[in-house]
């Protein structure tokens, strides 16, 4: 839930907050539009139509208040930027973390400790 909060409160990758506190950066959007914003790419960016219906779903009009302020509209917003990868550096879904499993372990080696030594 790291991104919904940082949509939450505004602190992700976008030419908003790149504005405010990293001047150096881009703001506009890769889509052409001149100023990046969390509602040009929750509503309108073409990069994330294809995932936009998830939102949809919980707020026809994609309303941050209705979004932010319901379980639903939470839970549809991490959907959202889980599958879609906005507010990520690169603008792209996230590879899934590959993470060690019990059966990634190797076999323990047998000991004699039986205490003659």
């Amino acid at each position: 839930f790291g991104r919904v909060t940082q949509c939450r409160i505004g602190h992700c990758f976008t030419g908003e907050y790149y504005s405010q506190f990293v001047p150096a950066e881009n703001i506009d959007c890769p889509c052409g539009e001149a100023f990046q914003t969390r509602e040009h790419l929750l509503r309108e960016c073409p990069q994330y139509e294809d995932q936009r219906h998830v939102l949809e779903a919980v707020s026809r009009d994609i309303s941050l208040p209705e979004i932010l302020g319901t379980k639903e509209g939470i839970a549809a917003l991490a959907e959202f930027l889980e599958t879609s990868g906005a507010f990520t550096k690169t603008g792209k879904p996230r590879r899934p973390l590959d993470l060690p499993s019990f059966e990634d372990e190797p076999e323990p080696e047998d000991s004699d400790d039986d205490g003659d030594g």
